[in-house]
């Protein structure tokens, strides 16, 4: 066999075998794949029970209500449109308030409330926070001592 056939069938082999490799990488990772929603996207096309999705949007004012045991949070996420019922057993962020931002990973269960496994607060980009609330940034910001004259 000339050396251009047996580059050749290389070469095949190396395309046949990265076909391979990414095709069991995507079973594999079936599984793990969360899906972002809305609540609008899951009024329209609601998942399946129990299938892992992401929701995401805006805790609605009013909305967050804490269980007896001190760490079960319900609180409803909306997002103009739609709203969805959430329910999550945990230690909340700090950044979790009425009017923010948030993503949830979790399910829905068979009666359609979104059971959250994990929380995530997000901010804007004028976030400061608690602890520097008080105190002026600008202050001492014009200083023209320098060690280097």
């Amino acid at each position: 066999m000339k050396a251009k056939h047996q580059r050749l069938i290389l070469v095949l082999l190396a395309v046949v075998a990265l076909i391979g490799a990414g095709l069991l990488a995507a079973y594999a990772l079936q599984d793990q794949a969360s899906y972002f929603y809305t609540p609008s996207d899951i009024a329209d096309k609601k998942p399946e029970a129990g299938q892992a999705i992401r929701l995401g949007g805006m805790v609605e004012e009013g909305s967050i209500q804490r269980s007896a045991d001190g760490v079960t949070v319900q609180f409803i996420v909306q997002d103009g449109t739609a709203q969805q019922l959430v329910t999550y057993t945990g230690i909340t962020p700090d950044l979790f308030v009425e009017g923010s931002g948030v993503v949830a990973d979790g399910r829905l269960d068979a009666n359609g409330m979104f059971v959250a496994e994990t929380l995530l607060a997000k901010h804007d980009e004028n976030y400061i926070p608690r602890e520097l609330e008080g105190i002026d940034m600008t202050a001492g910001q014009h200083k023209t001592e320098t060690l280097v004259q």
